[in-house]
């Protein structure tokens, strides 16, 4: 089954410094028919404005991934965790026990344009720690790239505690890759840039996403160009 979520569904909101787009419930939107799907209990989209972000704030007990598609965000966590988060980066944080930590557009004159997700993690009680890699973009064209993963590793993917894997993919135009998996696994995809389709029939534009279950075989295709995120999940 493929169920289509157009960008306009979303949960949005401007806060000036902040405009937000919640796939999920998150703060203050609740839906009790929308909390989570699978593990995927947060994904948001989100537009920082210059110099402004989110000040220092705990986490606990949840895999919280970051992926800036333009812009920079420098995060500092009381783990040690400081870095600059730019696009071609991911950065994986374990809040476990308890993490506290800021994220804040670094630049003066660039809007940030992010993504961020939250994973229930495998178990609770882990110890909190941060991860930040880069990995090859053009290794994404007409392709599958892995960057977070518990199953697949290397020196460019960062480990998570729970079994899914996060997977970039720029499509040239009239260009496909297919993906397959159990049935009983499920698949959030999310489209950054452009269009694609899938298995030939659904059709998705910037920001559109997918949920997808009890499906073995799924084709990505793109007439005109696109790039999206896949998240193979339990």
């Amino acid at each position: 089954m493929i169920a289509i979520y157009p960008a306009a569904s979303r949960h949005s909101g401007d806060l000036g410094w902040l405009q937000f787009n919640f796939s999920f419930s998150f703060a203050d939107y609740y839906d009790p028919d929308n909390l989570n799907f699978g593990p995927l209990r947060v994904f948001n989209e989100d537009y920082i404005q210059p110099s402004k972000g989110f000040g220092t704030h705990p986490h606990r007990d949840m895999e919280i991934v970051t992926v800036v598609m333009k812009g920079e965000l420098a995060h500092e966590d009381n783990t040690g965790g400081k870095e600059i988060l730019r696009s071609g980066e991911v950065q994986r944080m374990t809040a476990g026990t308890g993490i506290l930590h800021s994220e804040v557009n670094s630049s003066d004159t660039e809007v940030a344009n992010l993504l961020q997700m939250w994973f229930l993690p495998e178990a609770k009680g882990l110890t909190p720690s941060y991860e930040q890699k880069a990995y090859d973009p053009a290794a994404m064209k007409n392709a599958l790239l892995p960057i977070v993963s518990k199953r697949l590793q290397s020196e460019t993917i960062t480990s998570i505690h729970q079994d899914l894997t996060i997977y970039l993919s720029r499509l040239e135009a009239g260009n496909s890759v297919p993906f397959e998996q159990d049935a009983e696994r499920k698949i959030f995809l999310f489209v950054m840039e452009g269009e694609v389709t899938l298995n030939g029939e659904h059709h998705l534009s910037r920001s559109d996403s997918a949920r997808i279950t009890d499906l073995e075989e799924l084709v990505i295709a793109s007439a005109n160009g696109g790039q999206f995120m896949l998240i193979d999940l339990p």
